[in-house]
């Protein structure tokens, strides 16, 4: 239950805070009596030092005027953003092409620097692809040249590499599997194509550990969507055509707890995953 303010103390924050907004939007006394359609005493009363506080229809039209939340006028939130403004600066739809790293999703990996990184892929990390897996998967929406696609790709995952973020990785162990059989969505890959990834696989999480931690999650005990996390500020869940993005500490830290719930029950972690891996690639040669 949030704490009791006290009458006197949520005058003066009103106080003062209808004043800010006022200064911050250069309305005067006047102008703000017209907005309301109150007295211009009665806006002069509520600026004067005592207890007086406004009934609910002239705070909601004061807040209204200026563009600020009622409840922040009245000391209710920290946020003088409306509620509209906050929800449409704090989740956003945003596209997502098919096609590697996008725009968007480079420019978040950019902001991100430097603070951990938590990735739930759709498929397998794209950091983690060989060129032979990129082309196969991104074939139908690379809109250019294979080779110059696979360049761009590898000159961004060079630049992450190089960013000094850590990287959590949750995959479900359904799908590292079907990889491993070729079946499912990998179905049609080679089998060359998908030994060379595995090796590949293998090597790098073996070579980037400890800045690179994969787990193997269960999906009959724990499930998610794929999900990007960069640091604390920022958690985009991908649709497939388009993101939503959350930027809301709340929301995001909220979707670390669910990773960190897939990481606590994953039977496979860090260095038990190499062995899993293995055992997986050892079966392609059979």
């Amino acid at each position: 239950m949030p704490d009791l303010i006290d009458k006197r103390d949520r005058a003066t924050l009103f106080r003062s805070r209808l004043a800010q907004a006022m200064a911050q939007r250069g309305i005067s006394q006047a102008a703000l009596a017209r907005a309301t359609r109150a007295d211009r005493s009665t806006v002069s009363a509520l600026l004067a030092a005592g207890v007086r506080l406004p009934n609910a229809q002239l705070a909601a039209d004061c807040a209204a005027s200026l563009g600020v939340s009622c409840d922040w006028l009245l000391g209710l939130t920290d946020h003088p953003e409306p509620v509209a403004e906050l929800l449409a600066a704090s989740v956003r739809l945003t596209e997502a092409p098919r096609a590697l790293f996008d725009a968007e999703m480079i420019r978040w990996h950019r902001e991100a620097a430097g603070y951990k990184i938590r990735h739930v892929p759709a498929t397998l990390p794209d950091m983690l692809k060989t060129p032979e897996v990129v082309a196969w998967e991104y074939a139908d929406h690379l809109g250019r040249s294979a080779d110059q696609a696979v360049a761009a790709f590898e000159a961004q995952l060079d630049w992450m590499r190089s960013a000094r973020s850590d990287y959590e990785i949750a995959m479900p162990l359904h799908e590292i599997t079907a990889f491993a059989q070729g079946s499912g969505y990998w179905s049609g890959l080679p089998i060359e194509a998908r030994r060379a990834q595995m090796d590949r696989l293998i090597a790098l999480t073996d070579a980037l550990y400890p800045a690179l931690r994969i787990y193997l999650f269960d999906a009959h005990s724990v499930f998610s969507s794929p999900v990007t996390i960069f640091g604390p500020h920022l958690a985009a869940l991908y649709l497939g055509r388009h993101y939503i993005a959350f930027r809301d500490p709340e929301r995001v830290q909220s979707i670390v707890h669910h990773f960190d719930w897939l990481v606590r029950a994953a039977p496979f972690g860090v260095r038990g995953v190499i062995d899993h891996l293995t055992a997986l690639r050892a079966k392609m040669d059979q």
